[in-house]
Parts: C-alpha cells; sequence; structure tokens
C-alpha cells in the first residue's frame, strides 16, 4: 500500500489533476501480417479507420514486438522489459506458469496513476488465478485466457465447455455470446468508454482477429468483395475499430486520447502478407517480429509523420505512464524508451540504436542495418536489411569480423537474463531449426507443408523416445 501512495503521489506531481490526463487505448491485432493494412499498402483489403489513424498520427515505419509469438510478444509490451528478464520466453505457457506476477504491468502503472483500466479480449499471460487480468492490473477483463478461439459460441464446442481457458469470461465468469466475437469485444469496450466517470481510462482492445480459425463475417467478406476469410477479420477488426473512433469523437473524448495500434507479432497462415519482409510469425527474420505500429495524440504527436529509427512495443509502457504524469522510475529497470521526446524532436539521439530477441534455441540482434540470427545445432546468419530487407543474402561467410563483434552483443545481453523455466517440446525445437536453415541456405520461405509437418513430427517422437 505504502508503494502505491508513493506512486500515486508521484503521478500527482506531474500532472495536476487526473483531468488533465489523456486516456489511454492500446489496440493490438493477433497475427496481422506487414502488409496487410492500407498504410502498410495494401490494395486487397480496405482498412480505411486505421489509414485515418495512420495519416493523423505518427507511424512508426521500423517497429518491432520482443517475441514473434503471442505469449512472450505480450509479456514485453505488458511490462517494458524484455521478457527474458523473468523467463516468460516460450509460448503458451502451461500451468502453473504466467508472467511473473513480480512483474509491473502497464495496467498496475495506469491504476496508480488514477486510471480505471479494463481489458477486452485475448489475455495469453497465464491461466492460474494470480495471472488472472484482475490480478494483474484490470479493473475490468471480458475475454479469453488463452491465444485463440472460434469466433462464434458453440456449446458443443471445446472451447465453450465450462471450464476450458478459451471461454470468454467477464471477470472471471464464463459468459455466452451472440454473433461474431470481434463485434462483441467492441460492443463491451464502448460501454467502458462510454461509462460516466471523473477518471481517465486506460482499454486495452485485444482482438483475437485475424487469427485462426479463419471464421469472418459473411457480411465483411461481401463488402470487400472478397471469399477471403483472412481479409474478412482484418476488414471486420478494422470496421469495429471505427465504431470505437466514432465512440470516442460522440462523447468528446477523442482529442484528449492517446491511441496505439500494432500487431502481436507478423502474419503466418497464407492469406496474409509480410512483403517486403522476409519470414513469418514464428521466427527471427524481419517478418516475424517487425509489425505495423502507429501512435495518435492529437496536438502532441504530428499527424502524417513517418518515424524511421526503430522502435519497439516495449516503449509503449513508458511513453504512455509519461503520457499519464507517471514515474518511470521503478525497482525493475524499463528497456523501452518513452518516445515521446524522439518523435517531437526534443531528443535528436534514436531510441534504440540495437534490439534483441530469443526464445529458447533462436536468437537474433538488430545493429543498426545489420541483422544477426543464431539457432542452435547449426550457428549464425547475418543480413544488411539496407542492401536487403527480406534476408535473402546470408553474409556470415563474408564478414566474419562483422559476425564476431555481434555475436559478442548478444552475448553480452543475454549475460544477465534468466534460464526459461518452460519450454515448447521436441516438435517446435526442431520445426524453428527446419524454418530458419532452409532459409538461410535458399533466401526463400520454406514450404511448410503437410508432408514437411508429418516428417518433422516424426522425428520428434523418435528423439522423445
Amino acid at each position: 500500500m505504502k508503494k502505491n501512495i508513493i506512486t500515486i503521489l508521484l503521478c500527482l506531481a506531474s500532472a495536476s489533476t487526473w483531468a488533465n490526463q489523456p486516456n489511454i487505448l492500446l489496440i493490438l491485432a493477433d497475427d496481422l501480417g506487414y502488409h496487410d493494412v492500407g498504410f502498410q499498402g495494401s490494395e486487397h483489403i480496405k482498412t480505411p479507420h486505421l489509414d485515418w489513424l495512420a495519416e493523423n498520427g505518427v507511424r512508426f515505419s521500423d517497429a518491432h514486438v520482443s517475441a514473434s509469438v503471442c505469449s512472450p510478444s505480450r509479456a514485453g509490451m505488458m511490462t517494458g522489459r524484455y521478457q527474458q528478464r523473468f523467463g516468460h520466453e516460450g509460448n503458451c505457457p502451461p500451468r502453473p506458469f504466467g508472467m511473473d506476477t513480480q512483474e509491473r504491468t502497464l495496467g498496475q502503472a495506469l491504476q496508480d496513476c488514477g486510471y480505471r483500466t479494463a481489458l477486452f479480449g485475448k489475455w495469453h499471460l497465464g491461466d492460474e488465478t494470480q495471472h488472472y487480468p484482475t490480478a494483474r492490473g484490470f479493473n475490468e477483463f471480458w475475454g479469453l485466457r488463452e491465444g485463440s478461439r472460434t469466433y462464434w459460441f458453440d456449446a458443443a464446442h471445446a472451447h465453450d465447455k465450462p471450464g476450458d481457458p478459451h471461454n470468454i469470461e467477464h471477470n472471471g465468469k464464463q459468459v455466452e455470446f451472440k454473433g461474431h466475437l470481434t463485434d462483441r469485444l467492441t460492443d463491451q469496450a464502448l460501454k467502458f468508454i462510454e461509462a460516466d466517470s471523473d477518471k481517465p481510462f486506460f482499454a486495452f482492445l485485444s482482438y483475437t482477429a485475424p487469427h485462426g480459425p479463419l471464421q469472418s463475417k459473411p457480411e465483411d467478406m461481401e463488402a470487400l468483395g472478397s471469399d477471403d476469410n483472412y481479409a474478412g477479420l482484418v476488414y471486420g477488426m478494422d470496421r469495429n475499430i471505427g465504431r470505437v473512433f466514432q465512440s470516442l469523437e460522440k462523447t468528446g473524448q477523442l482529442d484528449n486520447t492517446v491511441i496505439w495500434f500494432l500487431s502481436d507479432n507478423g502474419g503466418t497462415v497464407k492469406q496474409s502478407s509480410n512483403a517486403p519482409l522476409g519470414g513469418m510469425k514464428g521466427y527471427k527474420f524481419e517478418g516475424g517480429h517487425r509489425v505495423p505500429f502507429v501512435l495518435y495524440w492529437k496536438g502532441k504527436v504530428q499527424a502524417g509523420q513517418v518515424y524511421e529509427p526503430m522502435v519497439s512495443a516495449l516503449d509503449i509502457y513508458p511513453t504512455s505512464v509519461a503520457a499519464a504524469g507517471g514515474s518511470l522510475e521503478q525497482p525493475r529497470p524499463l528497456d523501452g524508451k518513452n518516445l515521446l521526446p524522439y518523435i517531437n524532436g526534443k531528443d535528436l539521439s534514436i531510441p534504440h540504436e540495437k534490439l534483441y530477441w530469443r526464445k529458447l534455441d533462436c536468437a537474433a540482434l538488430r545493429d543498426g542495418p545489420w541483422k544477426l540470427i543464431r539457432v542452435d545445432d547449426y550457428g549464425l546468419a547475418l543480413y544488411n536489411l539496407d542492401d536487403d530487407l527480406a534476408e535473402t543474402k546470408d553474409l556470415v561467410k563474408t564478414m566474419p569480423e562483422k559476425v564476431q563483434k555481434l555475436n559478442t552483443l548478444l552475448e553480452n545481453w543475454e549475460a544477465d537474463k534468466i534460464e526459461p523455466p518452460y519450454d515448447e517440446g521436441v516438435f517446435w525445437r526442431l520445426e524453428r531449426h527446419y524454418y530458419h536453415t532452409e532459409r538461410f541456405k535458399t533466401g526463400k520461405n520454406p514450404d511448410m507443408n503437410n508432408t514437411t509437418m508429418n516428417k518433422l513430427r516424426k522425428k520428434a517422437k523418435q528423439q522423445e523416445r
């Protein structure tokens, strides 16, 4: 209690009254392809509301999440710290594991600054009671504990069986819902945004779209003139984001709301596109962790600005807390940076000269245009993204000194990180090894077809014996 009182006093020292604090809205897509919104160049998928956000906010052209899969990516974003600091490397943490409860979340930080907080949608940071969103910084939760689920309620489906972590819950109680899940998540967010309150809000709108299963509304595909369910899911998400913007405008809150939009990692299904990047969800190529990323705050950031230096989803925590008038001093240091001085020209340096990634047996480093990827039981690959953004030409044999220098940087970064307490199993290790090494050799995304996957499963079973 003493710690919370001190934090609130620090917030009030920077913000004379809660009424002057901006609302904060964090919108997260799930498995969205880098190219699959209009402001990233898509002509196939129409996203007029996200395009409006990019036109009126700051678009980050070299933006990254801290992992190329869902759960560790969210752990980094929610804490502003590399998740390797607290062992959250693997995806889908099995019970009893979840995000370290000693880590301070963005929700908790903003609660301490006087915000009312809510999460609508996917959590994926632990299934146990101590990991539940209402114990981790959110006054309200309407969504699912686990990674993904069907978009329609079906009492006969496993996801909607009592006790399944894919249930839709409202503060711990299972909910039956009608219609499409993307619509219902937005409905709940609108109720929260429009509630009568003297406090500012922090709303985390964590859509499951366009993550599989690919079940879009027929009306959304019809509006696109397409039979592509993936495109329909993206379009439906954008349509619902437009509803949120309309609500903010109707209630007079749009001008005083910080809005973030990004994806938790790159696209994965064949219908998605990460062009012009190489790779996809789950791997250390740019297509796995480089994402569409926008910040809107009317009058506080330059509309239509394209910010080119590297930024990270780790930066959402410190930037949001700074916007709320809070202190960034805390016992466990942040790896993210407050982006506001950089994008507004008050700090002429860059937020991150280097960024790092590691998930179990694979790791990577960005140092400016240089990209080093390391795969256990194989070795290293090197790319110059200025010349080869798609990572097609491995330079490891022609630039040994650069490889050695970057590998030393990566090892130094790992020195104070902890060993992850859980793994993902032999099959996923073999799958990652195959994908990375094949792409190192050919410069192309390997075809992870049923034949290939079945061979890897057979090999995994042999190794498990």
